[in-house]
């Protein structure tokens, strides 16, 4: 690499970590979305007219 393998290896190291906790937050996000989803589904299942 001409000297640079230094600079250019940490640097794919970093992008890699970065694309990494990307993907783990979104996957996070999802589940949490997710289950709201599935709870208030079930809500409207109980209450399917929205009485009171």
């Amino acid at each position: 690499m001409g000297g640079h393998a230094a600079f250019v290896w940490p640097a794919y190291a970093v992008s890699a970590l970065g694309l990494g906790g990307l993907a783990f937050f979104i996957w996070r996000r999802d589940s949490r979305v997710r289950a709201r989803l599935r709870a208030l589904e079930e809500r409207r299942a109980e209450n399917p007219r929205g009485e009171a």
